[in-house]
């Protein structure tokens, strides 16, 4: 189901409806001194637009909420990280459609970023920006190489924390975004050469070996209008087997 597009139905609906009211007593009746309707259908929407109005512009506009449900960022993010999600951080578009209305700011390198999957816009995906429009990106041995330049990754050591199940972590410096990443050594890690178009992003997940991202047909160079926004704050952390996290709760995202 398309929450956006239910919201936006059910604002214009209510809108509608209230507005159909205000006009019937203001324009039709001005000169009558009449009370406010007890029509069930009116009351329902003068009580609901506002709220729903309020709702749609937060969302579509300013911050989504989501949830992280899969391991392919740990360890930045966990399975049951709840994050906001800037819709402003790179413009704002319009609801269903989609369409950008107003430019503010575009994709940085190392950005953690939510967009549409290329080949389901109904599913929404969240890695790391690794490739920019032009970039030729290099993944061999667990190693990351952005035109023609390696990615510095600091030693690996032991990963342990909230959310791992063993492997090993590393701090990598990716365009002066610093971040820890996750490699598993005994899983087989996807490599290749990718030249990103014009237009387009290379996205890649923190936890490396366990990740279907751009290196991966089902997902591969993501188009800038399926960009939804920026991942910048955690919220709440609980994936209801544990404990919440209460350390990771107000948590900026890097």
């Amino acid at each position: 189901m398309d929450f956006a597009l239910v919201l936006v139905v059910l604002t214009a609906i209510s809108g509608f409806i209230w507005g159909l009211e205000v006009f019937y007593r203001r324009v039709v009746r001005s000169g009558d001194n009449l009370p406010l309707s007890s029509n069930m259908a009116v009351d329902y929407a003068r009580s609901f637009f506002p709220v729903l109005l309020f709702v749609l512009v937060i969302r579509s506009f300013i911050y989504e909420p989501f949830r992280i449900p899969s391991g392919s960022m740990i360890p930045t993010l966990l399975v049951g990280d709840f994050i906001f999600v800037s819709k402003f951080e790179y413009g704002l578009r319009l609801p269903v459609a989609h369409t950008k209305i107003l430019d503010l700011g575009e994709p940085q390198r190392g950005d953690v970023i939510v967009f549409r999957l290329p080949s389901d816009p109904s599913v929404n995906y969240i890695k790391r920006l690794v490739g920019l429009p032009g970039d030729t990106v290099i993944y061999s041995n667990r190693r990351l190489f952005i035109n023609g330049t390696e990615v510095p990754l600091g030693p690996m050591k032991r990963a342990h924390g909230p959310g791992i199940r063993g492997g090993l972590v590393g701090t990598e410096d990716l365009g002066g975004v610093k971040h820890e990443v996750i490699h598993d050594p005994v899983r087989i890690s996807r490599q290749g050469k990718y030249v990103v178009p014009d237009g387009h992003y290379f996205m890649m997940g923190d936890n490396r070996d366990n990740s279907q991202d751009s290196r991966f047909p089902q997902v591969g160079f993501v188009p800038e209008e399926n960009v939804v926004g920026k991942a910048v704050r955690i919220w709440m952390s609980w994936d209801f087997q544990e404990a919440p996290q209460w350390m990771r709760i107000g948590s900026e995202v890097r």
